[in-house]
């Protein structure tokens, strides 16, 4: 038996990234956050190519094109949380590439995941990576800590199983083998 192990290739889509576009991803990604801090849907086109992909994970879905986008996550989204802010804690630029993690701060004003209006201030954690092609962002990857949201209001979506248990010490965390 050989003792060589086969690595899978990483970062194949960023490998061939042209840091030359460096700034103009930067550009394009401010003033897109800027856009969506003043709760822009309508006119927020140009930012983002026609045909984007907006990939969210497990309960914030993948939507196809900017009119999915606006449909079935802005506009969704706004109707649950008002005065939202989003802050950015880091972002990082690579070429076409852009990156950050941060938080939304708003307030629980309709209904979200079936959990009727509490009117709570609620932190909703957040990770971006964006692919920027001739000034558009044509690829975007979310992920949104929707179970962080739905336990501020009251719901435990891990039913007392999150591992966040061991951390405390509350139980103790199982070991392979």
């Amino acid at each position: 038996m050989s003792s060589e192990r086969s690595e899978p290739l990483q970062a194949l889509l960023s490998r061939d990234t042209d840091m030359s576009k460096t700034e103009d991803t930067r550009r394009v990604i401010e003033g897109m956050v800027a856009a969506l801090n003043d709760h822009r849907i309508d006119d927020i086109g140009e930012f983002f190519a026609d045909d984007f992909v907006w990939r969210g994970n497990t309960g914030c879905g993948t939507k196809h094109g900017l009119k999915e986008f606006q449909d079935n996550w802005q506009r969704p989204f706004q109707a649950a949380f008002s005065g939202k802010v989003a802050i950015d804690e880091a972002r990082l630029y690579m070429g076409e590439w852009a990156a950050c993690f941060g938080a939304q701060h708003a307030v629980h004003s309709g209904t979200f995941m079936g959990v009727e209006p509490t009117g709570k201030k609620v932190e909703i954690r957040y990770m971006d990576f964006w692919k920027v092609v001739d000034g558009k962002i044509v690829e975007n990857w979310v992920s949104v800590d929707f179970p962080h949201v739905l336990a501020q209001l009251g719901v435990d979506v891990f039913d007392g199983e999150g591992w966040e248990h061991y951390d405390s010490g509350a139980k103790v965390a199982p070991q392979p083998g």
